[in-house]
Formats: structure tokens, C-alpha cells, sequence
């Protein structure tokens, strides 16, 4: 995965790109497994995402925002494979921000990632002299919420 985690940088040519996303996954009560990590590690292998960020924070309960480093999760969760995962592109105002949608006494991760399955498509767009002009992302929940309001089973049923 080293190979794939962006240092100081490293984004390569800026035309050839996919679409960069950001997330912020909060961890209630500072508390994480390590759950779904080897997961985020499959899709950098497989070259369909690559990191450019990713940074842990915990919300104190007074309010305060501060960032936490890999090796103070202890030996419960092994994050060494993310250490050097740091483009620059996230700084203070951006932990602060994303310190917002957290609820005190809880932790996140937040990850600034590309995604690679979609730099060719996009290539292609941007030579045509296409542009992206407004994306979003539509949460599960809501998506559940209207297949149930028009009474459609989710895929599995």
C-alpha cells in the first residue's frame, strides 16, 4: 500500500486525475476496532481509490478539537500501514471543520482520497471540454428511507 499512499505531494499529473473525495467517519466514544481498515487497504491494492490524507481527531468533551497519532491508538489496531499518508492538502481549519460534525468525546478519521476507477472517464470528459459542475453524494439512510416511503424492498429482499 506504501506505494499507493501519497507523500508530501506526490499527485502526478493533475489532467490524468479522478475525482477527489473527502470522508469524516466518527469513531463513537474514541472507540475503534480496526473494523473496515482492511478494506480501505483492499481498494488502495486494487487501485480502484489512492490516499492522499488520512488523519485521526478526537473531540474532547469540552469541545476541543485536537489531531491523534497513529501510534496512540495502541496496539488494538495496527495503522502503521497509513503512517506517511499525508499530502498536505488537510490542515488545521479543515480538522476544525470536520471537529464540527463530531460529538464530543468521539473520535474520526478523516481521508482525502481519489478515485482511480474514475480517472479515465474523467480524462476523457475534461479533453471533450466537459466539466464537473455540482456532484453529491446521497447517504444510505436516505436512499432507504425512499425506497421505503414507495414501499420498493431493498435489493436482498
Amino acid at each position: 500500500m506504501s506505494s499507493e499512499v501519497e507523500e508530501s505531494g506526490g499527485f502526478g499529473d493533475i489532467d490524468d486525475m479522478g475525482p477527489v473525495d473527502y470522508a469524516v467517519i466518527e469513531f463513537p466514544g474514541n472507540r475503534m476496532t480496526g473494523q473496515g481498515l482492511p478494506m480501505l487497504v483492499d481498494l488502495v491494492d486494487r487501485g480502484i481509490i489512492r490516499i492522499f490524507d488520512l488523519v485521526f481527531v478526537r473531540k474532547d468533551l469540552d469541545g476541543s478539537v485536537t489531531a491523534v497519532e497513529l501510534q496512540d491508538f495502541g496496539d488494538e489496531v495496527d495503522l502503521s500501514v497509513f503512517e506517511g499518508a499525508s499530502s498536505g492538502l488537510l490542515d488545521q481549519s479543515d480538522i476544525d471543520e470536520a471537529g464540527t460534525a463530531l460529538e464530543p468525546g468521539n473520535s474520526a478519521g478523516i481521508i482525502v482520497y481519489e478515485n482511480t476507477w474514475a480517472a479515465p472517464f474523467a480524462r476523457e470528459l475534461r479533453r471533450g471540454g466537459a466539466q464537473l459542475v455540482a456532484a453529491g453524494r446521497i447517504p444510505v439512510q436516505a436512499l432507504l428511507a425512499s425506497l421505503e416511503a414507495m414501499d420498493v424492498p431493498p435489493g436482498d429482499e
